[in-house]
C-alpha cells in the first residue's frame, strides 16, 4: 500500500509526533506491514522536478494512489482561489491539488485537527480561509464536498488531534492495509472509533480527585482540573490516558488541562484554556451524558465526603498526606 502525504497549512506537528512512534518505530512498523510513502515532504529524498513528475503520474493515473494523507488545513483565500498557498514549483494551489488527487485515492486520510476541521490555522477570524478536508469547523463540507467518497466508498477518515498520537495514524494505516476499517468503525465525525470511543477522562491519574471533587486551584497542583482550570477531559474523545504518549505521558498526566483538541473548533473556546467558565459558580461544561442536576447533587455529596488526604493533596504540587494503610484491627 502506497501513501502520498501532503503538508498543507499547519505547523508540521503531526509529522513530528508520528516520528515519536515507539516499539517499533514508524519506519519499521509501516515497512514491515508493506506500507510505503510515494512521497512525504519532510521524510522523502525526492524534491523539485522528481516530485512534480510523481504528482503528474498520479494525476494521470499512471501511478496508482492507495492512500492520500493530508496534514494541515486547506487555505481557500483569497476569494476562494486557494492561492494563498501554492504547492511549491507547481504553480497550483494546495486546494486545487487536493481536489484533483482525492477522487483518485482508494482512501483519503486527514491527519490532525487542522486537516480535519480547520484547527488552529482557522482561529482568530480566519483571514486565510482555512478549512478542513471535509469539514469547516463543525459544519460538514470543506475543501471536499459533503457527498465526497473515496474509491473505497468511505468519507475522509478524520484522524483528529493537535497533534495526533502517532499510534492513531499508524493504526489507521494498518487497518486500511488489512481492509479492516469500514464506515461502522468511524464515529459521527468520521474519526476512527478505536480511539474516539474513549474519553480523555478514562484512566486519567487525577480521577480519584475528580471522584471527590477535590480540585486544583493552580497549575502544577495535584487535584482535578475540571472545576477551576478548564479541563474538559470528561467531554473529549481520545484514549490519551490509556495508551499514553512517548512512554506514557499525556496532557493531564503532565498537569495541564485537556483542551479537547480532537474536536471541531477547540481552538476558540471563548475563554482561556486554563479557566473553567461558570454560571452562578457552577461549571458550564459538565461531563458527557450526565444531567446537570444529578452532577450537582453528586458533587455536593462527594465534596462532603472528601478524605483529608485528597483535600490537602489537591492543592499541593506533591503528595503531602500519604494513604493510611492500617487495617483497623486492634
Amino acid at each position: 500500500m502506497n501513501v502520498l502525504w501532503l503538508q498543507s497549512a499547519g505547523c508540521g506537528g503531526c509529522t513530528m509526533s508520528l516520528l515519536c512512534a515507539e516499539g517499533p518505530g514508524v519506519f519499521d512498523l509501516l515497512g514491515g506491514a508493506g506500507i510505503s510513502f510515494l512521497w512525504h515532504p519532510a521524510l522523502s529524498e525526492q524534491s523539485g522536478g522528481e516530485v512534480r513528475t510523481l504528482l503528474a503520474q498520479v494525476e494521470t493515473g499512471e501511478r496508482p494512489l492507495d492512500v492520500l494523507c493530508v496534514e494541515g488545513s486547506i487555505l481557500t483565500g483569497p476569494k476562494g482561489t486557494g492561492m494563498f498557498q501554492i504547492l511549491s514549483g507547481t504553480g497550483r494551489s494546495m486546494l486545487d491539488w487536493v481536489q484533483s488527487l482525492a477522487p483518485l485515492a482508494h482512501h483519503v486520510v486527514a491527519v490532525g485537527t487542522c486537516a480535519t476541521f480547520g484547527g488552529v490555522t482557522s482561529a482568530g477570524g480566519n483571514p486565510a480561509g482555512a478549512i478542513g478536508l471535509q469539514y469547516d469547523g463543525d459544519q460538514p463540507g470543506g475543501a471536499l464536498p459533503v457527498a465526497f467518497r473515496s474509491k473505497s466508498g468511505l468519507p475522509v477518515i478524520n484522524v483528529a488531534g493537535c497533534p495526533t498520537h502517532p499510534d492513531w495514524v499508524t493504526e489507521t494505516l494498518l487497518l486500511l492495509k488489512a481492509g479492516a476499517l469500514s464506515a461502522a468503525d468511524l464515529d459521527e465525525l468520521a474519526r476512527p472509533l478505536f480511539y474516539a470511543e474513549n474519553l480523555v477522562h478514562h484512566a486519567c491519574p487525577k480521577n480519584e480527585f475528580y471522584e471527590y471533587k477535590a480540585s486544583a486551584e493552580e497549575l502544577s497542583q495535584m487535584g482535578c482540573m475540571m472545576e477551576h482550570l478548564g479541563c474538559v477531559g470528561t467531554q473529549a474523545s481520545g484514549d490519551c490516558n490509556i495508551r499514553g504518549w512517548n512512554g506514557g505521558g499525556s496532557c493531564t498526566r503532565a498537569g495541564y488541562p485537556c483542551i479537547n483538541c480532537t474536536a471541531p473548533e477547540f481552538e476558540e473556546p471563548r475563554h482561556p484554556f486554563t479557566q473553567t467558565p461558570k454560571f452562578a459558580g457552577i461549571p458550564v461544561g459538565l461531563p458527557s451524558d450526565m444531567p446537570k442536576a444529578w452532577f450537582m447533587a453528586l458533587a455536593s455529596l462527594s465534596k462532603a465526603a472528601t478524605p483529608k488526604r485528597l483535600a490537602e493533596n489537591a492543592t499541593a504540587d506533591r503528595v503531602k498526606v500519604v494513604p493510611n494503610l492500617t487495617s483497623g484491627k486492634k
